[in-house]
């Protein structure tokens, strides 16, 4: 087989699998509502089983629903029938996954689902199949054919049942009114999740860390400030300790430029005045906004009356995942 073999069976694939969702999108109505409704009400957690590959996008889709507002876990059928089934109690939802709908290790346990009266939701690709009759509701995900060249490989199958798992948590999500700041909360570890959750205050370095001179100083000891403290930067403040400039690393280079002895110069002459500043409780991805946009490197945090109570700059927001 040469490459444009490769290619010309990739492609075909890829078809084959667009065309099993485009015929997923027409099977989308009352059922899926009814699913949708059951979720939405149900008092406890949703457990998702399914054997083989089943199990694999079973354990996606459970995934995909606790990250999205709807807690939710995987169990093995063929685990449940040995004890894992006291992992399900009343006031839960069960979401069956079955290719056939004849998955012998499903089957098994849905006498004692019934009998604990949890809603049973069957994803199969054959409604008629004991599992889907025994669902409270049926979703179906046949295909005309899977992607394997000899109809066998779990393919088209799957893709198309982990795109109704997404359509189930993406329309649930929604009704939940499930937020960006939800989430981030669902993904603390995450670059989201660092972005909304991460605020100036638990970035920038305070106290005797942050880097200041008085108005007046000489050039020469608010270069000390710079270097000793190593923010590539030093704020100035008034007697009333107000912040009122900012000299960084880049000011040094085109002080240099135009005056060659800094003698006799303080820090007034050469600072920026009336630098950005932010609050400690501004979200740190939009100190990364307005570093970017402003083109500076380092910030200072003040309070309602423009007293310094932090500085950071790019390497801190670097260190921590989020620039």
């Amino acid at each position: 087989m040469n490459s444009t073999d490769f290619i010309s069976q990739g492609r075909k694939v890829i078809q084959t699998e667009a065309e099993a969702l485009n015929q997923l999108t027409g099977r989308i109505g009352e059922s899926f509502q009814r699913a949708c409704e059951q979720i939405l009400t149900c008092t406890g957690r949703i457990v998702v089983v399914g054997m083989g590959k089943s199990g694999h996008i079973g354990g996606k889709i459970a995934a995909t629903l606790a990250s999205t507002g709807t807690p939710a876990f995987f169990v093995h059928p063929g685990e449940a029938s040995h004890g894992d089934l006291g992992m399900i109690t009343p006031g839960d939802l069960l979401i069956a996954i079955s290719s056939s709908g004849e998955t012998p290790e499903i089957l098994t346990i849905l006498p004692i689902i019934k009998r604990m009266g949890i809603p049973l939701i069957a994803i199969t690709g054959f409604v008629r199949s004991e599992l889907g009759v025994a669902a409270d509701v049926c979703l179906d995900v046949s295909v005309e054919r899977e992607a394997c060249p000899h109809n066998l490989a779990p393919t088209a199958s799957t893709t198309a049942t982990l795109a109704m798992g997404d359509a189930l948590a993406i329309a649930v999500l929604q009704s939940r009114g499930f937020s960006r700041e939800d989430f981030a909360r669902s993904h603390p570890g995450g670059v989201l999740g660092r972005r909304l959750l991460l605020y100036v205050e638990d970035v920038m370095h305070s106290g005797t860390e942050i880097p200041l001179v008085r108005s007046g100083t000489p050039i020469s000891q608010a270069l000390q400030e710079t270097s000793t403290k190593g923010l590539g930067m030093t704020g100035v403040i008034n007697n009333a300790g107000k912040l009122i400039g900012v000299y960084t690393d880049g000011d040094l280079r085109r002080t240099l430029n135009r005056i060659h002895d800094l003698s006799g110069h303080t820090i007034d002459d050469v600072m920026t005045s009336d630098p950005q500043t932010v609050s400690a409780r501004a979200l740190a991805a939009e100190v990364v906004d307005l570093m970017q946009k402003k083109s500076i490197n380092g910030v200072f945090a003040v309070d309602e009356g423009g007293i310094p109570v932090g500085a950071l700059n790019t390497l801190d927001l670097i260190r921590v995942g989020i620039f």
